[in-house]
């Protein structure tokens, strides 16, 4: 069954009204700048935080319907990986591991055996009597990740869970995690802001801005079609919304944009960073787009350069050092951005 959720929660000026579903199987990540929202739809998941409004059913079963249910999270299957982990420092991995399944009753010694059991599955049967302060960050994530699927649980809550890592360490611990979740049957939640981790390890996104979804979708439909400035960043594109007319998309904040297929009325405008080019004056030949620009500010990203630049319309373009030195990138250059019709990609608004 599917864990279906219309998550309402007020505290202080913000308000969270989220609704969610994550079927069998499924991994679903919950996409968000700070302060969005993610975190509290966690934990009122996890039952640690009541709702103010709305309902949390898995399998049939209420977990909260305020203002008559309310399912404890000792009660609730559900395990949860934490950004920090929360291992505890005075017991050893195995024992941090049994540590759910001896709190619901069962016998240390079965404990114990279904701990390393699970510790031999996420490669560390060797750290079974290794406390956490002796442990990297990788073997500390899975161990934590150990102790939450040990119970078996119907919902399992990751929180930025590679967050703490370091860059070696994290592309080697997301490829574990992503063969761990594709074995996992329940539901999973991935709290994150880190749009590969998502990209990577979810099968579905939800986009979370100010409190409210704004889009969700398969990883490859959200990249290709973001709907706020917040998601085409995440993606890594120029965004506008604008009305077209033909070939010419009217931008909604100054300036148009010719386009190679006729579009007609309200239309998102995207395209990437990459597919703009910068000139000193003002260029001749196959560019269909051609706008005077400012630059504003100029920053390492990843293996390029990624240029700000004011203009109608404003605009992010990744270039070459090369092409730092030789155009003299420094804010206030003046500069022409030049843009092929067939580079830009429109959808309706």
């Amino acid at each position: 069954m599917t864990l279906t959720a219309e998550i309402q929660v007020s505290r202080s000026e913000f308000q969270l009204d989220l609704g969610l579903t994550v079927a069998p199987g499924e991994v679903v990540a919950l996409l968000g700048p700070n302060g969005a929202g993610k975190t509290t739809a966690l934990r009122a998941l996890a039952g640690l935080l009541p709702l103010g409004g709305g309902e949390i059913l898995v399998d049939d079963a209420v977990w909260d319907r305020p203002p008559s249910v309310f399912l404890r999270p000792e009660k609730r299957p559900v395990g949860v990986v934490f950004q920090d982990y929360l291992l505890f420092g005075h017991l050893t991995a195995v024992e941090n591991v049994a540590f759910g399944l001896r709190a619901r009753g069962m016998d240390r010694r079965a404990a114990r055996k279904i701990a390393f059991e699970w510790l031999e599955r996420v490669g560390l049967a060797e750290y079974g009597g290794t406390r956490p302060g002796a442990l990297s960050g990788g073997q500390a994530q899975r161990v934590a990740l150990a102790r939450a699927l040990a119970t078996a649980p119907s919902v399992l809550l990751l929180d930025e869970p590679l967050a703490a890592l370091d860059a070696g360490n994290r592309l080697l611990v997301r490829t574990e995690l992503g063969r761990h979740l594709e074995e996992y049957t329940g539901r999973t939640l991935l709290v994150t802001h880190d749009p590969l981790d998502a990209m990577v390890l979810a099968d579905r996104l939800v986009i979370v801005e100010r409190g409210r979804v704004v889009q969700t979708g398969s990883p490859t439909e959200v990249a290709r079609q973001p709907r706020t400035e917040y998601v085409a960043q995440l993606v890594g594109l120029n965004l506008y919304r604008g009305t077209g007319s033909g070939s010419v998309v009217a931008l909604d904040d100054g300036g148009s944009l010719t386009v190679a297929e006729p579009v007609s009325g309200a239309v998102h405008v995207a395209f990437p960073p990459s597919a703009v080019s910068l000139h000193p004056t003002r260029p001749t030949g196959s560019p269909r787009n051609t706008w005077e620009v400012v630059v504003v500010g100029v920053e390492q990203h990843a293996h390029t350069v990624r240029v700000r630049l004011a203009g109608e319309p404003p605009v992010l373009v990744d270039v070459t050092t090369a092409v730092v030195a030789e155009l003299r990138l420094v804010p206030g250059v003046r500069l022409w951005a030049a843009l092929k019709a067939t580079e830009v990609h429109t959808y309706p608004a």
